[in-house]
């Protein structure tokens, strides 16, 4: 929030010279004090979920308690506290970092804001691939894509609220993929496509996502003055090649795509994926406002298609800021 702009005397107390002193123009005078009294409006999140900018956790693998303003008031993000969260976020054997998700640093806060546990503890953040097929090879049931290796995941421990309750809640939200570990004491939330499920029906042993079945897009923001510079991630690409087509849409609007990696090759109507990358990243080039609805970009893949590579791939919904 912005500070106070207090008048100097109460609206009361101010004495106007006999030329202002009709009753119209009094109210008009006494109008324009109060709206300067009045604290300035707060900025809209770039994200539907988010918090007041600070995040609390503790860690249950390292001795550390985190608690850092990650954005400020004007809603720019503080590059020293999100390397901060990183660090915290760390893979917990290798110690290996990889960048958190904007989008899930304020989910998280969400949480923490909206439903008042007495303390979160951070069960695990970031996952390094490394770590992510040991657990697989020790028999532990995790994804092969799992979220957490992409920085999009976190399971937590949310103090001195009722797990199932919370759960039934951030479903009903369609917040992204929400997971009950009633037995481990802790939930797993993640900024992927909505879906939920409890320790025994996760379906991680049948690898749901082999083949890019599962594959989906986020865009870097929820809200945009402008699409032109948005950033398009791929996510759950678990086979190459991949063909995007140059051209989205965002309800009958088309938007041109550039690839933010040099090695992905023009090819015909589509760019090509055919080399592996820790991400696969377009650029908006199109300067076009989206609108009011939230809506979300659909990418189109070309033939020929590998496995089961969807033709059709969505983002989450965008929407105007305000």
């Amino acid at each position: 929030m912005g500070v106070p702009i207090k008048p100097l005397y109460p609206p009361s107390r101010i004495v106007f010279p006999a030329l202002f002193r009709s009753n119209e123009t009094m109210r008009w005078l006494a109008l324009l004090v109060t709206l300067l009294a009045l604290p300035a409006a707060a900025v809209e999140s770039r994200f539907y979920y988010s918090g007041d900018g600070v995040l609390a956790l503790r860690n249950a693998h390292f001795a550390e308690v985190l608690s850092v303003r990650y954005r400020d008031a004007d809603g720019h993000y503080d590059a020293a506290a999100l390397a901060r969260i990183e660090h915290f976020f760390r893979s917990r054997t290798d110690g290996k970092q990889g960048a958190v998700s904007l989008r899930l640093i304020e989910l998280l806060d969400y949480v923490e804001d909206h439903y008042r546990p007495k303390h979160m503890t951070l069960v695990s953040g970031y996952r390094s691939p490394e770590l992510n097929q040991a657990l697989r090879d020790g028999g532990r049931r995790v994804a092969q894509a799992s979220m957490h290796t992409e920085g999009m995941a976190a399971d937590v421990q949310p103090a001195g609220l009722n797990l199932r309750r919370l759960w039934n809640t951030l479903r009903a939200q369609q917040i992204g993929g929400v997971g009950l570990y009633q037995g481990e004491s802790f939930i797993h939330i993640d900024t992927g496509r909505p879906r939920f499920w409890e320790a025994a029906t996760s379906g991680v042993d049948q690898n749901p996502a082999k083949e890019n079945a599962r594959l989906f897009a986020r865009t870097d923001f929820d809200r945009y003055a402008t699409l032109d510079g948005a950033v398009i991630r791929l996510h759950s690409v678990t086979a190459l090649p991949i063909r995007i087509q140059r051209q989205a849409h965002l309800g009958e609007q088309t938007i041109e795509l550039s690839p933010r990696d040099a090695g992905v090759l023009g090819d015909g109507d589509c760019w090509l994926i055919n080399t592996p990358a820790d991400r696969y990243e377009f650029v908006v080039r199109t300067p076009l406002a989206p609108s009011a609805a939230r809506q979300p970009i659909r990418l189109m893949t070309c033939e020929p298609r590998i496995g089961d590579t969807p033709a059709e791939v969505l983002t989450n919904s965008v929407t105007q800021l305000r």
